[in-house]
């Protein structure tokens, strides 16, 4: 049986990369008790910003999903580095806050959100089922699509 976040992941024919630094005075990721959580994180390829516009504009709905899916990877990178990448210290994906840069007459963020929370399951199973808010923005850090923030609940 997978051990390691990123070997779980790597069986879905995925890849974590590096968990990022904050990009301002704050911390990727503060554990308080059993609690974990992660501050938000963009769609990243290759270490930088991936998927910039705004959905229903420059970008599909389904490139949407993609960046939630790639927001949802930077959450996870961040989970494995505060977790020493043990897949078994995950007790449970308790929330994901989505955020969807798009055009005020876009709607349809819960779907662009599952591009993520897909994610979590396809891990974590039964475990990565979560409470979710998906809402739309005007813009967000670096000009990216999606942007996911967690919490999570974690064994000693």
């Amino acid at each position: 049986m997978t051990s390691s976040i990123s070997a779980r992941v790597a069986e879905l024919g995925l890849a974590l990369e590096p968990a990022a630094g904050p990009a301002a005075n704050y911390v990727p990721y503060v554990q308080q008790g059993e609690l974990l959580t992660i501050a938000g994180q963009i769609s990243r390829k290759g270490g930088k910003a991936a998927f910039v516009g705004r959905v229903g504009d420059t970008l599909t709905e389904q490139e949407g999903v993609e960046a939630a899916r790639l927001a949802g990877l930077s959450v996870l990178s961040q989970i494995a580095a505060a977790a020493g990448d043990r897949l078994d210290r995950v007790a449970r994906i308790v929330r994901l806050g989505v955020f969807v840069a798009c055009t005020p007459d876009f709607t349809r963020q819960s779907s662009v959100a599952n591009g993520a929370s897909d994610l979590m399951v396809d891990v974590f199973g039964d475990a990565g089922r979560h409470a979710r808010a998906a809402v739309g923005v005007a813009s967000l850090p670096q000009g990216v699509a999606v942007e996911v923030e967690a919490v999570v609940a974690l064994r000693p």
